[in-house]
């Protein structure tokens, strides 16, 4: 059984953290006293497999001193549990003004007298769980998709952002655009096969068709400046945290030009290690 317990500062990113999470299969649980996390991991372990990934949030809302969490978090790494412990944090600074931008207080505000002063005194009090942290992420400078692509790629599975799924769509621009397209390419520019009568009821995963798009130097062209664009730009999506991108090409009906690239783009995007599906969405349309 996997338990992840989830730990920080208050504004460093735990409940994003945890609803990242409980997309990718964990249990979480929030706020339970460390007296009774013992007893719950023995009730998972002896559940049928429901509970296998759990992660329960700890902080500083639940006790005032960390001795007995800390003797828990020991006995639950000598026991036969997959057991870590992750940490997140930001500076002062960024925390301050994420307190101001929802309004919320702190969970110490009250007795520290002051937002900045309730944060320093936060660190020093999580400062014993800290060091026994198996991960620490500061999260100053991480936009959200960058904190879930990073919890993705620690703790996703099969949902790990380093397997983002690429979905090249083909259509025809008469139709409309994919409205879920994320990336758009036009190659009405390329000669139509449409005006050649042996070919115009024929489709772009037809060789004839492949053949003839592809005998023209631009597309060509086209097609290596596109594979470069894409080398370029999917590691950097991927590192954002995006899981599922898609990518469109369309042509005038959606029958030809737009398939033939598309098929084409799919295999070299495969040739990357991504997954890729690959979709001709007008190609059988009138």
């Amino acid at each position: 059984m996997e338990i992840l317990i989830i730990s920080g500062l208050s504004g460093g990113g735990k409940s994003k953290a945890a609803s990242f999470l409980e997309d990718v299969g964990f249990y979480i649980v929030d706020n339970m006293p460390a007296g009774m996390i013992l007893k719950f991991a023995e009730f998972c372990a002896a559940g049928s497999g429901r509970y296998s990934r759990v992660a329960l949030v700890y902080d500083v809302r639940t006790a005032d001193t960390f001795d007995e969490f800390l003797e828990v978090l020991s006995t639950l790494r000598q026991r036969e549990y997959d057991c870590k412990l992750l940490f997140l944090e930001a500076d002062v600074g960024s925390i301050i003004n994420r307190y101001k931008e929802t309004r919320r207080m702190h969970p110490l505000q009250e007795q520290s007298g002051s937002l900045e002063g309730a944060v320093n005194r936060e660190i020093a009090m999580m400062a014993p769980v800290r060091a026994q942290a198996d991960i620490v992420i500061n999260s100053t400078t991480y936009s959200t998709a960058r904190l879930r692509g990073e919890l993705l790629r620690l703790f996703g599975g099969s949902h790990r952002a380093g397997e983002m799924q690429v979905s090249l769509v083909s259509f025809g621009f008469k139709h409309g655009l994919p409205l879920e397209a994320d990336l758009v390419f036009d190659v009405r520019f390329m000669p139509n096969p449409f005006y050649i009568d042996s070919m115009r009821d024929k489709t772009g995963l037809d060789r004839e068709v492949r053949d003839y798009v592809f005998s023209f130097r631009e597309t060509e062209q086209f097609l290596e400046k596109l594979r470069e664009l894409l080398g370029f730009v999917l590691p950097l999506y991927r590192e954002e945290g995006k899981t599922v991108l898609v990518a469109a090409i369309g042509c005038t009906g959606g029958h030809h030009r737009s398939v033939a690239v598309t098929h084409a783009l799919a295999e070299y995007v495969a040739s990357l290690g991504y997954q890729v599906t690959e979709n001709h969405r007008d190609m059988t349309r009138n």
